[in-house]
């Protein structure tokens, strides 16, 4: 019998000096079985880092034709295509063909060993961004992870600040690439 997914509850505050915005919102997210806690919390930091009204998580990890977060317009257009992990070339190219722009948030110990691969590829994308997430706070999220959260991420620079009421973890992330 196959595993059903977990549906997890977060009601999250941002707050994105970059930007200047301050949005506080519910989510209802459903964790595949063969997401990991870390890549589920990093679905999260990503969501805040790219916060838009039409944001919206996708089925991601359980589907080849959607990515992890997008925003379409009303004309079904994908406007922003969001991934985590560490994409190979085929992906790359049908994520920047099909959206406006792309984001990719890579991380793992082997992100650098990828990134040397995939480096001269990748900057043939132009609406290509990618970012690398410190491998050892990505793992630090993880205690977080909680079925029903409350948390709070401010934004500022290249640090994110990941916080509950029990915990605050910063969170740096280096961009790699930025995409027109």
């Amino acid at each position: 019998m196959a595993q059903k997914s977990t549906i997890y509850k977060a009601s999250m505050q941002v707050t994105d000096l970059n930007r200047d915005l301050y949005p506080s919102f519910q989510l209802t997210i459903a964790r595949h079985p063969s997401e990991t806690e870390r890549r589920f919390m990093l679905r999260l930091l990503a969501f805040a880092h790219q916060y838009h009204e039409q944001l919206e998580l996708c089925k991601g990890i359980s589907s080849d034709d959607e990515p992890d977060i997008w925003i379409k317009n009303l004309h079904e257009d994908i406007e922003l295509w969001v991934e985590l992990g560490q994409l190979d070339e085929k992906r790359l190219k049908k994520a920047s063909n099909r959206a406006q722009q792309v984001a990719v948030y890579c991380y793992g110990s082997a992100s650098d060993i990828w990134w040397q691969k995939i480096q001269h590829k990748a900057s043939q994308f132009s609406n290509l961004t990618v970012w690398q997430v410190n491998e050892e706070q990505s793992n630090a999220l993880t205690p977080l992870l909680q079925r029903t959260m409350e948390l709070q991420f401010t934004i500022d620079g290249s640090q994110i600040w990941v916080s509950d009421e029990n915990a605050a973890i910063e969170v740096d992330i280096v961009a790699l690439q930025t995409g027109s």
